[in-house]
């Protein structure tokens, strides 16, 4: 198979498998979604939504939030990891969207990026799944999986970013990433495949015999 035809299949077989897309962080708005995706940095989503309901509860609007102290925000959030400085982070943005927003969290990555704690893919997070813009989120999951499927150089995560843009249609991105991050968890995951095992691997790659290394 070329890098195409690669592509091509794990987007029809992706599609195959998991119909609908959930997004797996529960959140109710664009607010609560963007403190549900700063949260999830090296936490599970798992934890997160077993985290959040006790934050949200207390606040879950910037106005409420900066109701709270820092020290109340983070002994909240510290099952969630790096709490002190996610703490700082919310209760700042929090601040800064009633400053300069109304509010009301931006639609556009030159504003959220701009916002404490908030990276370009929280900012790609926020744009594809609360505001329906194009975005195609890359995390480790995809960045690895990338790799491991020859659909990148897989140097850093910008340039996977722009690799898989070119390879997938847009109007499948805002899907597609969550399809590869469900996959990658349950079938083709760190421990579970070497680049040898699962379906897509096999399919993609009939003749690899040896482990793939990736690259983080």
């Amino acid at each position: 198979m070329t890098k195409q035809e690669r592509a091509d299949y794990i987007l029809r077989k992706l599609e195959e498998l998991y119909p609908s897309a959930p997004v797996p962080l529960k959140h109710s708005d664009p607010y609560t979604l963007l403190i549900a995706v700063l949260l999830s940095a090296q936490c599970t989503d798992e934890r997160v939504n077993r985290t959040t309901p006790a934050l949200f509860e207390r606040a879950r609007t910037p106005e409420a939030m900066t109701g709270l102290s820092v020290g109340e925000i983070e002994s909240i959030i510290r099952p969630c990891g790096l709490a002190p400085a996610k703490a700082r982070a919310i209760h700042r943005l929090s601040e800064l969207l009633l400053e300069k927003h109304g509010g009301r969290v931006p639609d556009t990555f030159e504003e959220l990026e701009s916002l404490p704690g908030v990276g370009h893919k929280t900012a790609s997070v926020v744009m594809v799944q609360a505001f329906g813009k194009p975005a195609f989120p890359v995390d480790t999951h995809i960045h690895r999986l990338a790799q491991r499927w020859k659909l990148t150089s897989g140097r850093n995560v910008a340039e996977t970013e722009r690799d898989l843009k070119r390879l997938f249609p847009r109007e499948s991105w805002s899907n597609l990433h969550l399809r590869i991050i469900f996959y990658g968890r349950q079938h083709c995951t760190a421990r579970g495949c070497d680049g040898t095992v699962c379906e897509i691997c096999r399919t993609c790659f009939p003749e690899r015999k040896r482990a793939v290394k990736t690259r983080k």
